[in-house]
């Protein structure tokens, strides 16, 4: 099983596709669909039928998952990196490419 370096609550930008530049925090990852659903990113219109919980049904908004090779970390000073890995104190952490800040 392929593992993401992008983790969930990473703030990220989209880089490519009909979203790109915009920013938003991870709320969740999908492993096996190498995917990441982005808080307010790639939007869907949802139809919903009637229920006990939500007795008026109607259309609601929700964030559709995004594939992870169309995200990039942003970095504190608001700059997107790729990311490595290194061992540090017996412990493998994450590392920005272009600054080599441990994340």
């Amino acid at each position: 099983m392929k593992r993401s370096r992008i983790k969930k609550g990473d703030q990220v930008r989209v880089i490519a596709g009909d979203h790109k530049g915009q920013e938003g925090k991870v709320l969740d990852i999908l492993v096996k669909k190498d995917k990441a659903i982005v808080e307010e990113i790639n939007m869907i219109s949802k139809h919903q039928k009637p229920s006990a919980t939500n007795p008026q049904g109607g259309i609601t908004k929700k964030e559709a998952p995004i594939h992870i090779s169309n995200l990039s970390l942003i970095t504190k000073d608001g700059k997107t990196t790729r990311l490595g890995t290194k061992v540090e104190d017996g412990k493998k952490v994450r590392v920005a490419k272009k600054t080599n800040e441990v994340i």
